[in-house]
């Protein structure tokens, strides 16, 4: 039987690029997002997964026909700029009801499936921001720290039932996500560096990593026979991510603030 993965987020960039080569794999691909479309071995579903019950309706479509979830990739999200200070309550809640407690209705879904048949793969979409936080970037950087700190206390939670649990970390991306961010400028004649630091990290993002890349490396870490708890993709971020854990957090903290002023 083919084996059968879910792909939230997979109407474009990154997500789009997994369900197509999952497909080309020989899986069973469910795409779960609000705007995409079936083609080819991909079937789409349409689902906020910031909507819960929506997402439980989705998943049990995909187990009603199938029987089974053997791997679930948490894409899914966005990324908001602004100033902390100015940011509203409002588009921080939002940030994480998409980044986090989005990826949470889907695992919490998915996982009785999983738990009944003794396996499953879960690998989340996270971000090398989740250990190096971006100024300007303040809420996605914490949506995906949370990414990561859920990530590994699930791996230890579901072990028993023969359940793994990754989070992928990328650096820059060359993808839509640019262009969709939610750019707040309030508060710009106080935070005079705002606007050039947030210009400095999306060219950063258009000359970044291709989404096939990355889709490559979302599959091998639902594919690994043990992966590890957190992966970096691209050699650039893993040393980045190397050095942040052998500077001290001072240290390492200025170096990111040089990089965006």
């Amino acid at each position: 039987m083919k084996q059968v993965v879910i792909i939230t987020g997979g109407s474009s960039g990154i997500g789009k690029a997994a369900a197509e080569l999952f497909a080309k794999k020989g899986y069973s691909v469910y795409e779960f997002s609000r705007s995409g479309k079936s083609a080819d071995s991909i079937c789409h579903v349409d689902c906020d997964v910031t909507n819960e019950e929506q997402v439980k309706k989705a998943v049990e479509l995909v187990a009603d026909k199938e029987g089974r979830v053997d791997v679930l990739v948490s894409n899914a999200g966005y990324g908001i700029s602004g100033a902390v200070e100015f940011t509203r309550t409002e588009d921080a809640k939002r940030q994480f009801d998409v980044n986090f407690f989005g990826a949470l209705n889907v695992v919490k879904a998915v996982l009785p499936i999983m738990r009944s048949r003794k396996q499953g793969r879960i690998v989340f979409t996270s971000s090398v921001a989740a250990v190096l936080s971006i100024p300007y970037q303040s809420f996605y950087s914490a949506s995906k720290s949370a990414i990561n700190a859920l990530a590994l206390a699930l791996r230890n939670e579901v072990a028993e039932f023969g359940i793994t649990v990754t989070a992928l970390m990328p650096g820059d991306v060359s993808t839509g996500f640019t262009a969709a961010r939610d750019k707040s400028v309030a508060g710009e004649q106080v935070y005079t560096h705002m606007r050039k630091a947030v210009a400095a990290m999306e060219k950063d993002e258009q000359s970044g990593m291709s989404s096939e890349y990355l889709a490559l490396q979302l599959y091998k870490a639902a594919t690994k026979r043990n992966p590890k708890p957190l992966y970096t993709a691209g050699v650039q971020y893993r040393i980045f991510v190397v050095l942040e854990k052998l500077l001290p957090k001072r240290l390492s903290n200025w170096i990111v603030g040089l990089l965006y002023r």
